[in-house]
């Protein structure tokens, strides 16, 4: 049969999981899988959902696959990316070793830095020097950087990162140099600051260009490999890849700057937290994505999620701004912690009790899992309290192992002097209040209250936990969206192609400059052009979105402020630039000094294609629960600080309309509901669990 409906391929490789959504656009039905990721050859497990998914729906023909992934990230985080190389100007080497010269704590007197991904020896210089404004003070010694490429050659280089000094105003000196290695070195990855962060701030621009090459001959070889195993197993359109902007790339853009796909993933699941908000009318909400591995938690307000173009990579501790390696790429803006269902329970050198951020991954797994994994893990504490079904993991398709469990936390338990269920009690109660604490702090700082929000609870073990970090936040309740395990790997299909593109341009504001703005931002927009019409986007489909990073005059940082003018040079400085300035920054600081002057400091451009069109179908009615009860089963709960028989609710029986009174489990193949004694969960129209928190 030529079927040609319209199905999208969305899927996402976690640590210990990897989630598949298939959606056919005519209809709105959605088909999802999930699987243990195989972490010795991703593609395994990719191409084991694709046949499920695409067999099951009797359609041979997708249209497009999206990917996101967490690869580039732990390449980072574990210094496994390939043997790099760093070209600047003479006398510049070691920015990379002194970074801002801050310390990021203050008080610590063995304080570690993070090591630089190239060694001195590596960190190579060349004569030449660009001033300020990009005029050339000394010009370039083309045969230095020859000389240079058989040093490279000698050390087996397979990556470098051109930085000179000033290269985002004058790009000429880069180009020569990319130029000349890529003649002597074909095979040689080239990455050069002018196209990976054209931005000013010397050590974040090297940093970003370091991180961006030491990652690209991995990128090559993955995606690529990616891409043909999907043609051999009959995709023959084009793959794309989620950025941690949110937006969608083509291949080649991914292979060239796979330092834009670094929280890939996590930004998938912060986007399908905006598209449920507006089914909801929920423009207002924290997205929780805890799946076996790590917890992401992100503010959405006013339907959209907090955006910067600041990041830090591999940092020696988590939660301390600084102590990481600084990436200028746009990224969706969350909090991503150790903290999932194979999150590691130990107890710590003072004798307290510990979970995480180590994971038992995919391989071994948790104890229950019966792979091998013989720590104790989130995971197997859930199972014992008796929030997950042994017999219905992944929809039955996985039997897990009680007694296995108990054998592993039994060994904690007796290092503790705690009975089997207290240890299973504390790791689920430690596990969450690390996630509580992190939420609570997230939403803080960008000026949020939990008690208005809601919690949209995605990942295999979101749900789970949800109740519980509602309940502390004082939230209003939580949501679950229909195969919650799987959401993240939705919200691929939500986003639309788009880059983002920057340019530094350091001048004040002032009437007589903003004609040059204009052509600046024409330039960008002509660059956004190319790269959309080769993601397949229309002329006419094409959006354009300014933004600039503006400041006093005399700061020394500056905030990013929307440009919803058309032409810069047809506006009014006065009445509308400088207003729109201090009532953004007003918003922020609380007082802006509306008598100093301005300074713009870059550009930012985001060129996007129309959003993609999803149109869910509404669920069956049936407002009787009865119809869906399995059973009931001993169910541990920290108000009752007791097992309590729990009824038992199969997801997929419950109808538009249907209640359910707490405490109850709500079990789907994908992720397992838990509602607590003070929870009343409806289902929605679009077969969401929206759980009310009483009392």
């Amino acid at each position: 049969m030529n079927d040609r409906r319209s199905l999208r391929f969305g899927f996402d490789i976690g640590g210990t999981f990897t989630d598949f959504v298939l959606i056919d656009e005519q209809s709105g039905a959605i088909r999802t899988h999930k699987t243990l990721t195989t972490p010795h050859d991703p593609a395994l497990a990719v191409l084991q959902g694709w046949r499920e998914l695409v067999s099951a729906a009797d359609a041979p023909h997708v249209e497009s696959a999206i990917h996101g992934t967490t690869l580039f990230t732990n390449a980072l985080i574990e210094r496994k990316g390939a043997r790099t190389a760093f070209l600047t100007t003479k006398g510049f080497r070691d920015i990379l070793e002194m970074g801002k010269e801050m310390r990021y704590d203050i008080y610590d007197l063995l304080l570690v830095l993070p090591e630089p991904l190239v060694p001195r020896r590596l960190r190579l210089e060349v004569e030449e020097r660009l001033n300020g404004r990009g005029e050339v003070v000394t010009p370039l010694r083309v045969p230095e950087v020859e000389q240079l490429a058989e040093v490279l050659a000698k050390e087996d280089v397979e990556a470098v990162a051109i930085c000179f000094l000033h290269a985002f105003t004058n790009p000429e000196h880069e180009q020569a140099a990319g130029a000349c290695l890529a003649e002597r070195l074909p095979a040689l990855r080239i990455s050069m600051s002018h196209e990976v962060a054209p931005e000013i701030r010397e050590y974040e621009r090297m940093s970003t260009t370091v991180c961006n090459a030491y990652v690209q001959p991995l990128a090559e070889t993955y995606l690529g490999q990616m891409e043909v195993r999907l043609r051999d197993a009959g995709f023959a359109r084009e793959l794309f890849l989620m950025l941690s902007s949110g937006g969608v790339s083509t291949l080649e853009t991914a292979v060239k700057f796979p330092i834009r796909l670094v929280e890939s993933g996590p930004a998938a699941g912060a986007l399908a937290a905006v598209f449920y908000g507006e089914l909801l009318d929920e423009p207002d909400l924290v997205s929780f994505d805890m799946g076996g591995t790590t917890a992401k938690m992100c503010l959405i307000k006013d339907g959209r999620p907090a955006m910067s173009d600041n990041f830090e990579i591999a940092r020696v501790h988590r939660f301390k701004r600084g102590s990481g390696l600084p990436v200028r790429v746009p990224t969706i803006e969350l909090i991503e912690i150790g903290a999932g269902g194979g999150s590691i329970a130990r107890k710590d050198e003072l004798g307290l009790l510990k979970v995480g951020p180590d994971s038992a991954g995919a391989d071994p797994g948790p104890a229950c899992y019966g792979l091998g994994g013989d720590q104790p893990t989130v995971t197997d504490a859930d199972l014992l309290l008796g929030y997950l079904n042994p017999e219905f993991f992944l929809g039955g398709r996985m039997m897990l192992d009680r007694s296995a469990s108990e054998q592993a936390i039994a060994g904690l338990a007796a290092e503790m002097n705690l009975s089997v269920l207290d240890t299973a009690h504390g790791i689920f109660q430690v596990v969450n209040e690390n996630m509580i604490s992190a939420t609570r702090v997230h939403v803080a700082e960008r000026g949020a209250d939990p008690r208005r929000l809601k919690l949209m609870a995605i990942g295999g073990a979101g749900p789970v936990h949800a109740y519980e970090i509602a309940r502390a936040l004082r939230m209003r309740g939580f949501v679950c969206p229909a195969s919650a395990g799987v959401t993240s790997a939705l919200g691929f299909l939500t986003a639309p192609s788009a880059f983002e593109f920057a340019r530094t341009h350091i001048a004040r504001l002032e009437p007589s400059g903003l004609a040059e703005l204009d052509r600046i931002y024409d330039e960008l927009a002509a660059e956004g052009r190319q790269v959309l019409r080769k993601a397949g986007i229309a002329e006419g489909d094409m959006v354009f979105t300014r933004e600039a990073d503006l400041r006093h005059v005399g700061q020394g940082h500056e905030i990013v402020v929307s440009l919803p003018w058309e032409r810069l040079a047809d506006t009014s400085l006065d009445n509308q630039l400088r207003p729109h300035f201090f009532d953004r920054y007003t918003e922020i600081y609380g007082h802006a000094h509306t008598h100093l002057d301005l300074e713009i400091t870059t550009c930012r451009l985001n060129a996007s294609g129309p959003k993609p069109r999803i149109a869910l179908p509404e669920a069956e009615p049936g407002s009787d629960p009865a119809a869906a009860l399995k059973g009931s089963r001993p169910v541990y709960f920290a108000e009752t600080r007791a097992y309590v028989d729990t009824p038992v609710y199969d997801r997929y029986l419950l109808g538009q309309g249907a209640s359910v009174e707490g405490p109850a489990i709500v079990e789907e193949r994908e992720s397992t509901a838990v509602i607590g004694p003070r929870g009343l969960g409806e289902i929605d129209r679009y077969a969401n669990l929206v759980v009310t928190l009483r009392g």
